[in-house]
C-alpha cells in the first residue's frame, strides 16, 4: 500500500518505540518535526510504551501497565512526530520502504491492513527478544518477558494459578507453585527477588490456604559458573548471598536441555519440577532483520554497523540498541546490549541526523560504561559505579543500600525527563506519591 502522506520533507522513520527509539523520536520531533525541517515517524507494534527495565515488576504485579504505560499516539501529538502502529516485517532498501504486516485482534480479525512507508533515513531500534537456542519445549512451556503484553500475561497466569491452588481440594502437586527462572543475568535475578516479595505479599490478601514456606519455591538456573556472569565477581557474590538469604534457590553450572509442562531437564539429567517457567537466558535480534536483502547481520541477527551507527554498506540505514552490533575501538569487541548503551546511541543520533541533513560529517560512537545496578526489590539494591561516573573514587566503586536505590530510581527519572520534560515529570512524580497509599501493593486483577 503506498504512503499517501509522503511529503517533500526529509523522511526519518524510526522502527521501535523502546527507550532509545522513543527518546530519539521525541527529541527529533521537537527539533526537526515542529520546525518543518523533517518528517519524523515512529513505528511500533504496541500502542503504549513501557520502560523495559520495569517489566519484571509488571510481571510480579508490583507495577501496573495501565499506570506506567505511555501512549505513543499521545506522545506523538505532544512532541511533533507521527506514530504508525504496526509490526515491521521487512525493509526494501533499494526502494527505501518499510513494510508492516496486518494487525489483527485477539480473534484474528484484521483491523489495520499491511502498509508501506517511505523513508530517506531509517533508524532500526527494535531491541532484542529472548533466545531459546532451539531447546525442546521452551517456546511451548515457558513465559518470556520481552514486552509489556508478555509481562501482563505472566501476571494474569500467576494470579490464576494462585486462585486454583487456594480453592482446589487436596494437596498441591509437586512443582505446582514452583517458579523456575532460566538465566541469572540482571533480568532473571531481579525477577526472582521481585517474585519472592510479591508472592508473599499476595498471600496476605486472602490466599491463606497457601503456605509460603511449604508450597512456594523460586529457583534461579544459570549455565555459567556464577550468576551475573557479565558483571564483576564481587557484585555477583554480593547478589548471590542476598538471594540465598531470602530463600531463592540458585543453581549454577546447570544447562537446560528440555522443558516440559511439569519441569526442566538439565544436561546432567537432573529434573527440576516447576509448572511456572520463565526463560530469561540470552537474547537475539528480531528475525526479520536477517531477511533484509543486502543487510549484514551477525549470528544473533544483529545489524552490523559502523561506529557512526550506519549499517555496513548502507548510509541511509542506522541501527542502535540491542539490535545493533557496534564495534568497540581497539579490542575487536562490540558494544554490550545494555540500556545505557542504547541511550548513549540515541543521544549520538540526535546530533548526527541533523548533521546528515546539512551534509556534514557524522561523529562516531564512543561507549562509556557507567556501571551496573541490580534492584533486589525492597530487600536491597546493589551495584558498581565505574570511573566515568564515580570520578572521585576508584575506577570501580561498589554501592548498596539506600544510595544504590536512589541511583537506580534516578535512571527511570532520567528516561521520563527525556520523553516528558521537567514539568510533566515533576507532576507525574507528585501524583504518584499522593496516590500511592490509596492503591493496594499489588495488581490483584
Amino acid at each position: 500500500m503506498p504512503d499517501h502522506n509522503a511529503t517533500a520533507l526529509h523522511r526519518i522513520v524510526i522502527v521501535g518505540g523502546g527507550a532509545a527509539g522513543l527518546e530519539l523520536a521525541t527529541k527529533l520531533g521537537g527539533s526537526l518535526g515542529r520546525t518543518g525541517r523533517a518528517e519524523v515517524t515512529l513505528i511500533d507494534a504496541a500502542l503504549i510504551h513501557v520502560w523495559k527495565p520495569l517489566l519484571h515488576e509488571i510481571a510480579s504485579g508490583t507495577l501496573n501497565t495501565a499506570e506506567e504505560g505511555l501512549s505513543y499516539l499521545a506522545q506523538a501529538h505532544w512532541s511533533g512526530f507521527g506514530f504508525r502502529p504496526g509490526r515491521v516485517c521487512g525493509v526494501d532498501r533499494s526502494a527505501r520502504r518499510v513494510h508492516t504486516e496486518p494487525t489483527v485482534d485477539e480473534k484474528g480479525i484484521e483491523y489495520i491492513p499491511a502498509r508501506s512507508f517511505a523513508y530517506d533515513t531509517l533508524v532500526l531500534a527494535v531491541g532484542s527478544v529472548s533466545n531459546d537456542f532451539g531447546i525442546a519445549g521452551v517456546k511451548q512451556h515457558c513465559f518470556f518477558l520481552d514486552a509489556h503484553l508478555e509481562a501482563d500475561r505472566f501476571h494474569q497466569q500467576l494470579l490464576r494459578r494462585y486462585y486454583t491452588a487456594h480453592t482446589q481440594e487436596g494437596p498441591l502437586r509437586a512443582g505446582q507453585l514452583h517458579i523456575a527462572i532460566v538465566g541469572a543475568g540482571a533480568t532473571g535475578v531481579e525477577l526472582a527477588a521481585e517474585l519472592h516479595r510479591s508472592t508473599r505479599d499476595l498471600i496476605r490478601y486472602g490466599f491463606d490456604r497457601i503456605d509460603p514456606e511449604r508450597d512456594l519455591k523460586i529457583t534461579l538456573i544459570e549455565a555459567a559458573d556464577r550468576i551475573l556472569p557479565g558483571l564483576p565477581v564481587r557484585l555477583s557474590d554480593l547478589v548471590m548471598r542476598q538471594l540465598q538469604e531470602i530463600g531463592v534457590e540458585v543453581l549454577t553450572g546447570e544447562r537446560i536441555v528440555e522443558a516440559t509442562a511439569e519441569a526442566f531437564r538439565t544436561g546432567a539429567g537432573r529434573i527440576l519440577p516447576s509448572e511456572i517457567k520463565v526463560w530469561a537466558a540470552g537474547i537475539k535480534a528480531p528475525e526479520f532483520l536477517a531477511g533484509i536483502d543486502g543487510l549484514q547481520t551477525n549470528r544473533l541477527g544483529q545489524v552490523v554497523v559502523r561506529r557512526t551507527l550506519q549499517a555496513v554498506g548502507n548510509d541511509d540505514l542506522f541501527a542502535m540498541g540491542d539490535c545493533a552490533a557496534c564495534p568497540l575501538p581497539g579490542d575487536g569487541g562490540f558494544v554490550p546490549p545494555r540500556a545505557q548503551a542504547a541511550h548513549q546511541q540515541a543521544s549520538l543520533l540526535l546530533r548526527n541526523l541533523p548533521r546528515r541533513l546539512r551534509g556534514e560529517p557524522l561523529r562516531e560512537f564512543r561507549y562509556l560504561d557507567y556501571g551496573s545496578l541490580i534492584n533486589m526489590s525492597r530487600y536491597s539494591t546493589v551495584g558498581s559505579l565505574m570511573g566515568n561516573i564515580a570520578r572521585f573514587w576508584s575506577p570501580t566503586y561498589f554501592v548498596e543500600g539506600m544510595f544504590a536505590r536512589v541511583v537506580y530510581l534516578s535512571l527511570y527519572k532520567m528516561h521520563q525527563l527525556a520523553v516528558h520534560g521537567v514539568i510533566r515529570t515533576a507532576f507525574a512524580t507528585l501524583a504518584n506519591l499522593l496516590t500511592r497509599r490509596t492503591r493496594p501493593r499489588l495488581k490483584l486483577h
